[in-house]
């Protein structure tokens, strides 16, 4: 019988984001982002969701138990965000020529965000939440005294399902999320280049089969880089 792991969750990092651009089952849209970008040092990730549940009695005794499952609000504790990014996030204006932002009408947008949470035993888990959007967060400082006090901000984000429906599920998500344990078969070696989905994220055996296949053998030893090499050199000479 197999053992089950016992950790808990100690450490996050790398919070990252990325506009989402498409979202819909059109065959010249679907599910696009922007380029992937750092939103600020992280301090704390958590997260809840909404859901809900009635039980239905039938026969004078509980028969069906209905549930729905609503958003997830993730509250991410940060280093103070620069005005750049937390002008895109919450949809406000910068201006070009002075770098200055513009608390203006805010035209919110929605994104994707990325982060790393740790397990006590070492795993790390990689987490992409694939569409949502960020509430304008409050700001707090106080004058300085002899202590040492300061202030950091809270960002809320509100994840939902995407409208894209992934090939390989046949319905939307609202995350992707990869334990790296010993046994894990996904390839979390480029998660955070680009936004991972159902659909993107790929098998370490894929991985392995493409490196094998770029560096297959030829008749006589070597590679077949190798052997390019050496041809294209003779040639030179």
């Amino acid at each position: 019988m197999a053992v089950e792991r016992v950790t808990r969750f100690r450490g996050c990092d790398n919070l990252v984001y990325a506009e989402v651009l498409t979202d819909n089952n059109e065959e010249t849209g679907g599910y696009t982002t922007g380029e992937v970008k750092p939103l600020a040092p992280v301090g704390e990730i958590s997260k809840t969701t909404e859901s809900s549940s009635e039980t239905i009695p039938y026969d004078n005794v509980p028969a069906i138990v209905i549930t729905s499952e609503g958003a997830d609000e993730i509250t991410l504790t940060v280093a103070i965000p620069s005005l750049a990014t937390l002008a895109e996030i919450t949809g406000k204006t910068i201006d070009p020529e002075t770098g200055a932002m513009i608390d203006d009408e805010a035209e919110p947008k929605n994104f994707a965000i990325g982060y790393r949470l740790q397990h006590t035993d070492g795993v790390n888990r990689f987490v992409w939440r694939l569409k949502g959007s960020f509430a304008i967060p409050d700001e707090t400082s106080v004058t300085k005294g002899e202590g040492t006090d300061s202030n950091d901000i809270q960002l809320t984000y509100t994840g939902i399902t995407t409208a894209h429906k992934f090939t390989k599920t046949g319905k939307g998500a609202k995350a992707v999320v990869v334990d790296d344990t010993a046994d894990s078969k996904a390839d979390v070696s480029a998660f955070f280049e680009t936004v991972t989905t159902p659909d993107t994220l790929k098998k370490k055996s894929d991985r392995i089969g493409t490196a094998k296949v770029g560096e297959a053998k030829v008749s006589g030893g070597g590679t077949a880089k190798a052997k390019t090499a050496a041809r294209r050199s003779a040639k030179s000479k």
